[in-house]
């Protein structure tokens, strides 16, 4: 099994306890208002009017004129995406999310790990994370522009960009024909996970691919509705980025008052040198607050931001605890 944030279950089993704050994921944790919703969003099959007009939205907010699929978050991009042309040599920009190199090899590709984009030239298919997850490095568009000329496929995962969108690339795809792919999340920045909601942008081609590939009714009425209203929420999206921006900045605070070093990260996740990332983890999760660490480093851990003041506070006083 492949490790991931979010897996209360483990956590539970471990420790016991069930009053527990999850840290261990980049997902926001005030999530957007979901709308009320009609009852032909739960009992009828979504139309392909719906779901063009999902996807209308989606772009107007990504800023981009190229074209565009919804599917069941941006995993289900990820498990399509090695299917789009056939098996040969990978590049995967490390270290990343597993997902994206366990779907290439699952696929057959040969999947070599990349440290830096100049490395990547030459492969079949490259995929690079931007803002990247775990340790926040980024790269600027002109950047991934110029990869993209020296790949033969460029998959651009913006999961965590929606806080960032300068460093999106969203704005030029359709200058970028069919050499470009681009990821987006809708469920960590709105914090709606569980609804499954993804979109991937791109050449025609490629995205009528994607879309064939997906198969129908990739997205439900639930999440129509609800994307529609959330990704048109403008006034929302600049409001939370500005908390995040500062929940990010306290949560820095209190990562260095226990002597923990920034690795990086994004306004919706930080990461840390903390010397013994088990120790640790293993301490915060006697108070019922768990984290996420990597199987590739012994001193890495990534939290996300707190929701709650109470929930700051239980993590301050953990920490407190800890230096004790």
């Amino acid at each position: 099994m492949r490790d991931h944030g979010g897996d209360l279950d483990r956590a539970r089993a471990a420790f016991g306890g069930s009053d527990w704050i999850d840290l261990s994921t980049g997902i926001n944790a005030i999530a957007y208002p979901v709308p009320p919703l009609p009852s032909h969003a739960l009992i009828a099959l979504p139309t392909g009017s719906d779901i063009r007009a999902l996807e209308t939205v989606a772009a107007r907010a990504y800023g981009t004129r190229t074209s565009i699929v919804a599917l069941a978050g941006a995993q289900a991009a990820i498990q399509l995406m090695p299917r789009l042309a056939p098996a040969g040599r990978a590049a995967v920009l490390t270290p990343t999310y597993n997902e994206h190199a366990a779907a290439l090899r699952a696929q057959g590709w040969a999947v070599e790990d990349a440290p830096d984009p100049e490395a990547m030239a030459g492969a079949d298919l490259a995929v690079v994370v931007n803002p990247n997850n775990p340790d926040g490095r980024h790269w600027t568009p002109d950047v991934l522009e110029r990869l993209a000329g020296r790949v033969g496929l460029l998959v651009v995962d913006e999961s965590f960009a929606d806080p960032c969108p300068r460093l999106s690339l969203a704005p030029r795809l359709a200058d970028l024909g069919e050499r470009v792919l681009v990821l987006r999340s809708f469920g960590k920045f709105f914090g709606l996970a569980g609804l499954r909601l993804g979109f991937a942008l791109g050449g025609a081609e490629t995205v009528a691919h994607l879309r064939s590939l997906a198969g129908p009714w990739a997205v439900g009425g639930p999440a129509i509705v609800t994307g529609m209203a959330a990704l048109s929420d403008r006034k929302w999206h600049r409001e939370t980025c500005r908390r995040l921006a500062r929940d990010a900045v306290r949560l820095d605070g209190l990562a260095a008052g226990s002597g923990w070093r920034l690795v990086g990260g994004t306004p919706l996740f930080r990461t840390y040198e903390t010397g013994d990332a088990a120790t640790v983890q293993n301490w915060l999760a006697r108070a019922a607050i768990w984290t996420r660490r990597f199987p590739y480093s012994t001193g890495w851990l990534r939290l996300g931001l707190p929701g709650t003041e109470a929930a700051w506070q239980r993590l301050e006083a953990a920490l407190a605890r800890q230096g004790q």
